[in-house]
């Protein structure tokens, strides 16, 4: 789940950050997590979504996961003397027990995953009944146009538009909650891990 120079580019840009703030505020409006709760971020990056978590979510930990040792780098420098713990791993196989976050955070990574049903799984199984899984996706309609595909590095089999992915939030117990965005392009919403799941 690497990203080529053009990615990492755009995800260290001023333009990322700013569509990145609007994107939490709009999560807000859907569910704002409660205070004092325990908050993984899957491909930090840099760590400026992790800042925003931090900000925004008021969490009483954060962990932000990322498999690029360029990118943790980054992030150790910006979260720095912050309580968020960074940490090098695979959104695919993620290192926590059953039920350890309250929510997970996702800046448009899962469509970044060989497998992205293992990450939507993982997502599912550290987060506690009633956590918030909080969704930013892009589909191959924008990223695999004639294009982009030869700009931008992702995987190319069995990639996802809103029908499938939204199946495998509700096969997993992720329920989406009112108030989600979709287009052809995008997705953004938050997903609630039913208490019975």
């Amino acid at each position: 789940m690497f990203v080529n120079w053009p990615e990492r580019f755009f995800c260290n840009s001023p333009v990322r950050r700013f569509l990145q703030a609007r994107q939490v505020r709009q999560w807000l409006g859907m569910r704002r997590p409660t205070q004092g709760s325990d908050v993984l971020e899957i491909g930090c990056g840099n760590g400026a979504g992790a800042r925003l978590i931090l900000d925004h979510f008021r969490p009483r930990s954060l962990t932000a996961l990322d498999p690029d040792p360029d990118m943790l780098r980054l992030a150790r420098k910006r979260l720095a003397g912050t309580i968020a713990t960074v940490v090098e791993g695979d959104a695919q196989r993620l290192p926590w027990e059953d039920a350890s976050f309250d929510a997970v955070v996702n800046f448009g990574i899962v469509h970044h995953l060989e497998d992205w049903r293992a990450g939507l799984g993982e997502v599912a199984r550290v987060l506690r009944p009633g956590g918030a899984f909080y969704i930013e996706e892009i589909f191959p309609d924008l990223y695999a146009s004639p294009f982009w595909r030869h700009v931008v590095a992702h995987p190319v089999h069995d990639r996802f538009r809103a029908p499938e992915f939204k199946a495998e939030l509700d096969r997993l117990g992720l329920a989406l909650l009112p108030g989600y965005h979709e287009s052809r392009l995008t997705m953004l919403g938050v997903a609630v891990k039913k208490e019975d799941a």
